[in-house]
């Protein structure tokens, strides 16, 4: 459906010029000659295909408001297409405010509201159109927007408690890097004229710091020149599927960083698998999407086993058992919950087993990292420091004994 900015005078004179969508230009004619609207001009409006590359992004806060709030419209009994008209009038994220009018355009012209999500695939992930299609299907549309908007809350909380442990270290290590090269670059090289001026042999610290000084200093874009280039092939290799896999795998092996990472994992998969079942999505389906929302290769490698084995008449827990991703925790609770029938229960004690753990392991490590990068930005710089100094105290012992 396409929009299109018309003038028309009407059978009293007047000159209107408005914003009409229909299906063609044809159709407009129709339509406003059906008004009894004599038609001027008709210019059909230019789709804004850069919508969600400008700063008005749509945010996992945005669809929670989103989803909280067209679930309590549909709960009192209001259409959805009434229900996305309201959404559109006080949406205040202009990104937002045109995707739900398209979303209203396309449910008002015949199309399921899943159906119309599906070709906004930038913004509603699988896991969210096939959450919508089983409440579409079951009868249970506001319960399911409740849930998802709770499922992207607990989500939202995971990912910030996660990056608020990585912001730290990742500012330390830029500014480590950024004053070690001014020391190297401006600092080194005002030394070796003064030690250039005594002559003599210089300490192999000494030597080792000038010689690095004078490569970076000399050659300063061929090297980084070679590490864009090391950069954007170990990038481009990243996005291949082995390439990604392997990656994946090295983030989880990483000293205290991965133990965080694999917790966040297994909480997301424990509250995504959780959600999906209670809303009445196929198991097989719920582990596809599982693994594709799981933002880890290495998992989404392992749930593509375990669907396999459910094809074959296996439980979940079965080819979970022989996977070394899932601690034996997790895989016992998942076949207790599959035997009794409490599965649902057994994945939100995981959830919120894991979660908790990903809360204590954040606190741990915020207060462990300090030190250490403090630590390690000190031995940098003090190495510099001594490797600078050497010669001056070899000459001042010098000069001592000479006395």
């Amino acid at each position: 459906m396409a929009t299109y900015n018309y003038i028309a005078i009407d059978k009293n004179g007047k000159r209107i010029e408005a914003l009409h969508s229909a299906e063609s230009e044809k159709n407009l004619v129709s339509t406003l000659s059906a008004n009894q609207l004599t038609i001027v001009s008709i210019t059909e409006q230019k789709k804004r295909a850069s919508i969600f590359k400008k700063s008005t992004k749509i945010k996992s806060d945005d669809l929670i408001l989103f989803s909280r709030q067209l679930a309590t419209m549909v709960n009192a009994g209001l259409p959805l297409v009434q229900g996305l008209d309201t959404l559109a009038d006080q949406m205040e994220n202009p990104s937002l405010k045109t995707l739900v009018r398209k979303l209203e355009d396309d449910v008002e012209g015949g199309e399921s509201f899943s159906q119309a999500l599906l070709k906004h695939q930038k913004v509603f992930s699988e896991f969210y159109v096939s959450m919508i299609r089983a409440g579409e299907e079951s009868g249970t549309l506001d319960e399911i927007l409740n849930r998802l908007a709770t499922y992207l809350e607990n989500s939202a909380k995971l990912a910030r408690k996660v990056k608020s442990a990585l912001v730290y270290p990742a500012v330390v290590t830029v500014m480590s890097i950024l004053i070690v090269m001014v020391l190297i670059l401006k600092v080194v090289p005002t030394f070796k004229n003064i030690f250039d001026a005594f002559g003599g042999t210089l300490p192999l610290p000494t030597r080792v710091l000038i010689g690095t000084s004078d490569i970076l200093k000399d050659y300063f874009l061929i090297v980084a020149g070679i590490l864009a280039v090391a950069f954007f092939l170990l990038r481009k290799y990243v996005r291949t599927e082995k390439g990604r896999l392997q990656f994946d795998g090295l983030k989880l092996r990483i000293i205290i960083f991965g133990s965080l990472m694999k917790k966040v994992a297994l909480a997301k998969f424990a509250r995504t698998l959780c959600t999906l079942i209670k809303s009445s999505v196929p198991i097989l389906k719920a582990l596809e999407i599982v693994g594709a929302t799981s933002g880890n290769k290495v998992l989404e490698k392992t749930l593509s086993s375990v669907g396999i084995g459910v094809k074959e008449g296996k439980t979940i827990a079965e080819p979970l058992s022989k996977s070394r991703f899932f601690p034996a925790m997790v895989v016992k609770m998942i076949s207790v919950g599959e035997k009794t029938g409490a599965l649902e229960d057994m994945l939100t004690k995981i959830a919120d087993f894991y979660e908790s753990e990903v809360d204590a392991a954040v606190d741990g490590l915020t207060s462990v990292i300090e030190p250490v990068l403090i630590c390690f930005l000190g031995i940098i710089i003090g190495s510099i420091v001594i490797a600078m100094f050497l010669p001056i105290l070899k000459m001042s012992t010098l000069v001592t004994e000479g006395f």
